[in-house]
């Protein structure tokens, strides 16, 4: 039972996981929910240690960035859309220092559940690579053909 509730809880931190700037990161508001802290607390703490927090630890998001990431909630999560201004985001080593700095019991606990969610996700996305790059690789020619064929029946309908 408590292999399911652990496979449920990865799950539900791999949702949470988003790829910007080719990183893997994770909002500032969804860590603040997992730590049970309020964001503004987070954010917080991290200004006051911002020597631990590099550019390649956490980030905030450009406002085009932030559209993008945004935009993919219009339908499915009201919260995320009444944010005013770009959130931090925090990459696998920026969620680790988290846990140093929050010091909590329950925040050490879950900074190693999702640094193992972030390792899951690696091993995934390393373990489907080539399968991946077929996919790529097969979808461009196809694509090309279909296209070109779907064109040319709709000039011969029109030439009837």
């Amino acid at each position: 039972m408590s292999d399911n509730i652990s496979l449920i809880r990865n799950h539900e931190l791999q949702s949470k996981i988003f790829t910007i700037r080719g990183l893997q990161v994770m909002v500032d508001s969804d860590l603040a929910e997992l730590y049970q802290v309020a964001t503004k607390v987070l954010n917080q703490a991290v200004k006051r240690n911002a020597g631990r927090f590099p550019d390649d630890f956490m980030f905030q998001l450009s406002q085009d960035e932030f559209e993008n990431w945004r935009s993919q909630f219009v339908t499915s999560n009201g919260d995320k859309m009444g944010l005013r201004r770009p959130p931090y985001v925090f990459t696998e080593a920026g969620v680790s220092m988290l846990a140093s700095i929050l010091k909590s019991e329950s925040a050490v606990k879950m900074s190693v559940q999702i640094i193992r969610a972030f390792i899951d996700m690696r091993k995934f996305i390393s373990n489907n690579a080539a399968i991946f790059q077929r996919l790529d690789s097969i979808a461009a020619p196809v694509g090309a053909p279909l296209v070109g064929a779907l064109d040319h029946g709709q000039a011969q309908d029109h030439g009837q």
